[in-house]
């Protein structure tokens, strides 16, 4: 089985709720390339609920949010040719973060939270997302992610 981008992770930074493999009561959603776009699948658990039967926004932000930076660390290191398990790391934080709510997610079925590279610029990298419920697009997003300073990396010991 292959690893999710989230893998490659150094341990320091794999505590986040949404994408972190090291944090037990999180997501720990897992991304992948799917030929030039990239995909996570999650299914909410029952306390991801908004109103009965369908998801809460927050969550759904969240995955546009932590799907983002995980495409956009894959973007970087692909366009800098090099496998993720290279070294030095490049990790992603959030800059700015965009929702659209098309129509309410269900809950209780898997999601799958697509991300196509629109550009990758330095240490910038912007991402639009996507996430289907039963075939259907009910959010719409984009992230715009920056590289985590080396003096952060450098602090959290890597």
């Amino acid at each position: 089985m292959k690893k999710a981008f989230q893998d490659y992770y150094p341990d320091a930074l794999s505590y986040c709720y949404g994408c972190g493999r090291l944090n037990e009561d999180g997501l720990q959603i897992k991304s992948y390339w799917d030929g030039d776009e990239t995909v996570a699948r999650v299914t909410p658990r029952p306390y991801h609920i908004a109103v009965p039967g369908y998801v809460y926004g927050g969550l759904l932000a969240s995955l546009i949010d932590c799907h983002g930076t995980g495409t956009a660390a894959a973007a970087a290191y692909r366009a800098e040719n090099r496998p993720m398990d290279s070294s030095p790391p490049l990790r992603f934080l959030t800059a700015s973060l965009h929702v659209d709510y098309l129509k309410p997610t269900p809950l209780g079925v898997e999601l799958e939270v697509w991300g196509r590279v629109r550009e990758v610029k330095g240490r910038k990298v912007t991402v639009e997302e996507w996430i289907v419920a039963e075939g259907e697009i009910t959010v719409r997003g984009e992230v715009v992610a920056v590289q985590v300073p080396d003096s952060l990396l450098e602090e959290l010991g890597k």
